[in-house]
């Protein structure tokens, strides 16, 4: 074989996952890969939300956008998606949601491998399909990690852990386009979940937390959606001795990706930023309420996981099907204080 055959790209596709959660779990997937295929060039087909996430993953080459929403199938322009993927010559496609619909541009483009679970009996679309045995992978991490391998051939254990990059001059230009300079202790809350309001630590509490955080001298970031921006002043007008800065719906993705870099330890709900300030390594408190950390925990030594295990849940509601939030009404602002960082004399958290 000829040495410009040798040193020839292997060009692979990963379909991104719909939630920014999800997408910084399948990166040990992205380490993995690039750890067996010699000369990879690994490209994603991402949903326009997602692509900053996987900008900040060094395993990543170009983000293609999906232009499709959540559920929409759109199978015209799926086909014309794929036809365009096709002048790319991917060998292998690694499909990770579990829809048909996200591998017919794949199967469209004739990507020779197409790669996923079965899911939503996608026996034609995907031609190396892994059956999910949710007992030996309970966590969502581990089920992306065993595309890596052959179909039924068990997990390499461990799981590596996501690394997102933010490097100290991108954290300087987002301070700097937000006006801000960093205080000399800072603490980011993030007080939204998308998924609904089962996930949410009551806002009233996070004001107490945030009070609390105060007399020890630290500010306060409140980081989310456009969606949180309401939880985001309610907390501001709940606090009497801090002033939380609420940048809920004020930022782009990458900067709170850099807010929480720069921060000294995160605070949040079961939520995708839980999930990237996990891949930061940062310091981080996550909160648990209809959620289970067996099964979508933050992926670092940092973190500290607070639940109150009640006989009612995990429920996986969206909202508390009894009408009284017990998980997370009941837990206390003061367990979740003693279980934050506490400051050393030099300011940084321990």
């Amino acid at each position: 074989m000829s040495l410009p055959r040798l040193m020839e790209a292997f060009r692979a596709l990963i379909v991104a996952p719909a939630w920014i959660g999800d997408t910084v779990m399948a990166q040990p997937l992205f380490m993995r890969l690039h750890r067996n295929i010699p000369n990879l060039r690994l490209d994603a087909l991402a949903p326009p939300w997602v692509a900053p996430v996987l900008s900040r993953m060094p395993e990543i080459g170009e983000i293609i956008d999906s232009p499709f929403a959540h559920g929409e199938l759109s199978l015209g322009a799926r086909f014309r998606l794929g036809r365009r993927l096709a002048r790319r010559n991917y060998r292998r496609a690694y499909i990770l949601p579990n829809s048909a619909k996200s591998a017919l541009s794949p199967f469209f483009a004739g990507i020779p491998e197409r790669i996923g679970f079965t899911g939503e009996a996608r026996y034609g679309l995907l031609n190396r399909r892994h059956a999910l045995d949710e007992r030996a992978l309970p966590r969502m991490a581990e089920r992306f990690a065993q595309l890596a391998q052959p179909p039924g051939s068990p997990l390499e254990r461990p799981v590596e852990f996501p690394r997102l990059a933010s490097t100290g001059e991108q954290q300087a230009e987002t301070l700097a386009a937000l006006g801000l300079a960093r205080p000399r202790r800072v603490a980011v809350f993030c007080p939204g979940a998308e998924y609904g309001p089962a996930k949410r630590w009551p806002a009233r509490h996070f004001a107490a937390l945030a009070d609390a955080l105060a007399e020890r001298a630290h500010a306060i970031w409140l980081l989310g959606s456009s969606r949180d921006r309401p939880a985001g002043d309610e907390i501001v007008r709940r606090t009497t001795r801090a002033k939380p800065r609420n940048f809920c719906g004020e930022t782009t993705l990458a900067q709170a990706i850099d807010l929480i870099a720069a921060s000294d330890f995160v605070v949040c709900n079961d939520s995708g930023l839980m999930h990237v300030a996990a891949a930061l390594d940062k310091p981080l408190v996550a909160i648990y309420g209809s959620s289970s950390p067996a099964f979508t925990p933050p992926l670092s030594d940092r973190a500290a996981i607070l639940g109150l295990g009640l006989d009612c849940s995990p429920c996986f509601a969206r909202e508390c099907p009894l009408g009284h939030l017990d998980c997370l009404n009941k837990l206390e602002p003061r367990r979740v204080l003693d279980a934050c960082p506490a400051p050393r004399a030099d300011g940084d958290a321990s």
